[in-house]
C-alpha cells in the first residue's frame, strides 16, 4: 500500500527532511497493517525491513539465558524497531508482535539507498538527527552516572515520607529519650506532689494512655522511614551494578586490546628471528 509523506512529519528520524527529500522516500516505503498478536519478525528472520510504528501497539521481545521471554521495547507513535538489524543486514536478534491492530511503514535497505542517491543532503539529516540522539544518550548517562542515589530519591519522596523520615530521625536520638525522661518525671512529680488533687493519680492512668498513643503512632512512621532506608539501598545497589558493568566492558575492551598488542609484539618477535 503506498505511504503518504505527511505520515513520515510525526518521525522523529525524518524530521529534519524536506518535502522533496519526503515524497521520495514515500515513493519508495509500504503502509503495512498488522492484526492483533500477529508476528511483524521472528528471532533468527532476514532483517530485510524495519518499521515505524503509526498505530497500534507491538511488543518487542527476545530471550534471555534462561529462555525466558524478555521485553526489550515497546515502541510508541512515530518509533522505529527493527532498524539497526536492517540496516547491518544481519537477522533479527529479537521478536516483534503486534499487539494489538496496527498500522506501521515498512522500510527496505534499498529504500534508504534510492533516498540518498537522489537527495544525497538527505543522509546529512538523517545523521544529524543521529548525532543528536547520541549526545542526549551520553549526556543523561553522564547525569546518571553522577547522581548520587540519596538526590534521586529526595526528588521522588512525598511531603508524608519526609515527615516519616524526620520522626524517625527524631525519635530515635538521645535529644528524644532525655526529653522524653525530663516530661516523665515532672509528670509523675506533679501528680505526686498534688495528692488528692491529682488530674491523674498513681497508678497514672492517663499517662499509661498516652504512652500506648505515641507508641502506636511512631512504629508504623519509623516502619516508614525504614521502607524509605531499603529503597534508597536498592537504588543504590542498581547503580553500583551499573557502574560495575560499565567497567566490566572497559576491563575487556582494555585486555582485548592488550591481548591485540601481545600478539603483535610476538609477530614482531618472530619476524626479527626470521631475519636473524
Amino acid at each position: 500500500m503506498a505511504c503518504s509523506p505527511d505520515l513520515f512529519r510525526s518521525v522523529p528520524l525524518f524530521s529534519n527532511l524536506d518535502d522533496d527529500e519526503l515524497r521520495v522516500l514515500a515513493g519508495q516505503v509500504d503502509l503495512k497493517q498488522f492484526a492483533a498478536r500477529q508476528h511483524i519478525f521472528r528471532i533468527g528472520d532476514p532483517a530485510d525491513h524495519a518499521y515505524v510504528l503509526l498505530s497500534g501497539g507491538v511488543r518487542v521481545t527476545a530471550l534471555d539465558e534462561d529462555q525466558q521471554e524478555v521485553v526489550l521495547h515497546e515502541p510508541k507513535r512515530g518509533e522505529l524497531f527493527g532498524f539497526a538489524s536492517m540496516l547491518e543486514q544481519t537477522p533479527h536478534q529479537a521478536e516483534a508482535t503486534a499487539t494489538e491492530v496496527s498500522a506501521c511503514i515498512e522500510i527496505e535497505r534499498k529504500d534508504l539507498l534510492t533516498l540518498f542517491e537522489q537527495r544525497p543532503h538527505a543522509g546529512i539529516d538523517l545523521l544529524a538527527f543521529l548525532a543528536g540522539q547520541l549526545h542526549h544518550a551520553h549526556q543523561l548517562a553522564r547525569e546518571r552516572s553522577l547522581r548520587s542515589p540519596n538526590e534521586v530519591i529526595d526528588e521522588q519522596a512525598t511531603r508524608g515520607e519526609r515527615i516519616a523520615d524526620i520522626v524517625a530521625s527524631f525519635g530515635g536520638s538521645w535529644t528524644f529519650i532525655i526529653w522524653f525522661a525530663v516530661v516523665f518525671t515532672v509528670y509523675t512529680a506533679i501528680n505526686i506532689a498534688l495528692g488528692g488533687k491529682a488530674w491523674d493519680p498513681y497508678p497514672f492512668i492517663l499517662l499509661n494512655l498516652f504512652l500506648s498513643l505515641l507508641a502506636a503512632i511512631q512504629a508504623p512512621v519509623i516502619m516508614m522511614s525504614q521502607n524509605r532506608q531499603d529503597k534508597k539501598d536498592r537504588l543504590r545497589s542498581e547503580m553500583d551494578f551499573e557502574v560495575n558493568r560499565h567497567s566490566r566492558s572497559e576491563i575487556q575492551g582494555v585486555a582485548q586490546k592488550l591481548n591485540g598488542v601481545g600478539d603483535r609484539i610476538a609477530d614482531i618477535e618472530e619476524l626479527l628471528r626470521r631475519r636473524l
